[in-house]
């Protein structure tokens, strides 16, 4: 009986599409570190394969394990999960321009990566137990949760890892029935943000001339006055929305609301944030202003999915990978390497197979009948779509380089062990899908 059980206990469509990617991710590190000679230029593959391995063991305890029962861990564990990444900014390491990592010697963790489960874990549960509150109160909460993490991971700077938090919190609180207003609100924040971050280097970079518009966002004083002037348009549209509960009152504080945080936060974001991560977010329109440079990523990326073509050069034919064209190709271009090598056939595959995962995923998000498990399925399921879009668009040359991995194929042992452990977390709520209590 015992037996049974546990053979019920795995989800065998989630494990075969995970496990698939897992080994094309191996055999991939494994060409990115032949050289041109054909001689193997590190061990990252048999790091791979233990780490592989060993999350296949997270995956099985975190399916036997009841999900249900970490809900009373869970106001320790999210505030523990912020002292971890305030202590990684001052004494982590430094890798790929950030102080994301911490450990002893050659053995290390990522803790932002974790932080993403603990991050779905911890909001689901806040969402499930403010089903009752006021709308407004329960938003701005989840917001605040949202906020300290991401806050955090940004001061490292990690603009990658922090932009996966973002769209897991919206997919959560719109399953969730918080109105679409409020979630309009911080995307189209976040949005303004980012473009008025970059529009200062668009200028130097891209456009090269002087714009008289775009001095607002370079001249500290005049940027100084607009907030101002917007932050009380928005005090304005505040009290007479509640004075006068006129509904037009909203959306002007509304409007105005997202341009004065916009203008702040995007101050924020030029000093935070290192000039080449800047360059990224708008190299991807251009890449040829920079193609030594920003650029050069994009480029050979593009270069190496096209000389794929339908069946690709064949595994360990591939020139760019080998000629070590591609930075970072084990890790955030791991793609491209695929691409070269399995061509547009290759690739496919891999689109299938994360679309197996995500569609799975959506089916037992579906089936269960417990609400904290129904959020969490659908954390997880965003947090798959958002690593698969952005680092696929990103290899492809139609999004900017963020320094997103793709999930299962690429290097490294945190991302792994995080995205296995979501597996497991699947499976656990799949099994107890008809369990109210």
């Amino acid at each position: 009986m015992i037996k049974i059980k546990i053979f019920a206990l795995f989800d065998y469509i989630l494990l075969s599409a995970s496990v698939l990617l897992i080994i094309l991710g191996i055999f991939f590190i494994y060409s990115s570190g032949v050289n041109s000679d054909n001689i193997l230029v590190n061990n990252e593959y048999i790091k791979q394969i233990i780490w592989a391995a060993t999350s296949l063991i997270i995956m099985f305890f975190a399916a036997l394990f009841d999900y249900r029962k970490i809900k009373r861990w869970l106001k320790w564990i999210f505030p523990g999960l912020l002292a971890m990444l305030l202590f990684t900014r001052f004494f982590g390491r430094y890798v790929n321009g950030a102080r994301s990592w911490i450990g002893i010697g050659a053995l290390g963790i990522q803790p932002s990566e974790f932080g993403k489960t603990v991050f779905i874990l911890f909001l689901a549960w806040y969402l499930e137990k403010t089903e009752k509150i006021s709308e407004r109160r329960r938003f701005f909460t989840a917001l605040c949760i949202l906020l300290m993490p991401v806050g955090l991971i940004l001061l490292q700077p990690d603009l990658g890892t922090a932009s996966v938090y973002i769209p897991i919190f919206l997919i959560m609180c719109f399953i969730a029935g918080v109105p679409l207003r409020y979630l309009l609100m911080v995307f189209l924040a976040g949005m303004l943000t980012i473009i008025m971050t970059v529009l200062p280097v668009w200028e130097s970079e891209i456009v090269k001339q002087d714009i008289p518009w775009v001095t607002l966002f370079t001249d500290f004083k005049l940027r100084m006055i607009v907030v101002l002037a917007c932050s009380l348009v928005t005090l304005t549209g505040i009290i007479g929305n509640f004075l006068l509960k006129r509904r037009y009152f909203f959306w002007i504080a509304f409007v105005f609301g997202i341009i004065t945080f916009s203008l702040i936060a995007s101050i924020a974001g030029g000093k935070v944030l290192k000039d080449y991560q800047i360059k990224r977010l708008i190299v991807f329109l251009d890449p040829q202003t920079d193609p030594l440079g920003s650029g050069w990523n994009i480029i050979q990326s593009k270069i190496a999915i096209g000389s794929g073509s339908i069946f690709g050069q064949g595994f360990l034919k591939g020139t760019q990978s080998h000629y070590r064209f591609l930075p970072q190709q084990s890790t955030d271009f791991i793609f491209s390497i695929l691409s070269e090598e399995l061509g547009f056939t290759g690739g496919l595959v891999v689109f299938f197979l994360y679309f197996v995962l995500i569609f799975r995923t959506l089916v037992i998000m579906k089936n269960t009948n417990n609400t904290f498990g129904y959020y969490i399925a659908g954390g997880i399921s965003s947090m798959l779509f958002f690593h698969f879009i952005v680092n696929v668009g990103m290899v492809m040359g139609i999004m900017p380089i963020t320094g997103i991995p793709l999930l299962f194929l690429s290097y490294g042992g945190s991302s792994l062990w995080n995205i296995m452990f979501c597996m497991g977390l699947l499976m656990s709520i799949n099994f107890r899908r008809l369990d109210f209590s």
